[in-house]
């Protein structure tokens, strides 16, 4: 049969990214507790087009996540990074999966047993020269109490939920878990999915005596990555929900040497 997208293109304009978006797909990924979680991923695929081709084969970008299966990993990633790049004669490649991730947390004072979830993210790249670049992210809740509120009033002070991002690049694996226990030891206090009313108690009281600015979130979280040796470029982000404005307040840091894209 007739391959159309093999035939010449006469424009002369090479394309940066073309692929798949927004594809559903299971998964299973590493779980420091239990070894591995079942989850569903939202995935983008991409590679590069020369300019002498017409398009490029969308069929092929699932077909090729069968390599995946059944379980997600870094080597993994690396592996259908090349394989795309040889299947579709591209010179690069470009993977986005995005999935909820669970962690059982019990609540800090009466031990009762949630589930958490957090939106987590992996991005893998392999450009022209053949290298493969790796980012893992999480988004984690975060209560946060201002510290100027509490200083001028003088009853209580203005609370609010809001959520930092962490995106890391790294010599060795960094456990999920890892990433957001870090990101919650900094804020005024971590968010829950079951609290009875001796948590509700301790938790209001720990973010009181706690009070946090997004400034102090992002800097505590950067300071810990700052002496991590494994940790080669991070962007941290905190945005809370302000509970007296109808804006947020936001802040980020990035740090590190972040490769090229080429």
């Amino acid at each position: 049969m007739k391959d159309v997208q093999n035939q010449r293109d006469h424009r002369n304009i090479p394309i940066d990214k073309v692929g798949i978006k927004s594809l559903r797909y299971p998964i299973r990924v590493k779980d420091r507790r239990d070894g591995s979680q079942n989850t569903i991923a939202t995935i983008n695929m991409y590679v590069d087009l020369p300019h002498e081709y017409k398009g490029t084969h969308m069929s092929r970008f699932v077909e090729m996540l069968h390599l995946l299966k059944p379980e997600i990993s870094l080597k993994k990633f690396s592996v259908l990074l090349e394989a795309m790049k040889e299947n579709l004669n591209a010179a690069s490649a470009h993977i986005e999966m995005s999935f909820p991730y669970f962690i059982e947390k019990q609540a800090p004072v009466s031990g009762a047993p949630g589930l958490m979830d957090y939106n987590c993210r992996i991005i893998g790249t392999s450009n022209s020269h053949n290298e493969v670049d790796l980012m893992s992210e999480v988004n984690v809740p975060i209560t946060s109490v201002c510290p100027c509120s509490k200083a001028i009033s003088e009853q209580g002070a203005h609370n609010q939920r809001g959520v930092v991002q962490l995106q890391t690049r790294f010599k060795k694996f960094i456990w999920l878990e890892d990433m957001i226990e870090l990101v919650e030891s900094c804020a005024s206090c971590d968010v829950f999915s079951v609290l009875k009313r001796v948590d509700e108690k301790s938790v209001t009281e720990r973010g009181y005596t706690n009070p946090k600015f997004v400034e102090d979130v992002v800097r505590d979280v950067a300071e810990k990555l700052m002496a991590d040796d494994n940790i080669t470029w991070f962007f941290v982000s905190a945005e809370n929900f302000e509970s007296i404005h109808n804006h947020s307040a936001y802040a980020q840091i990035t740090r590190g040497h972040r490769p090229p894209s080429r």
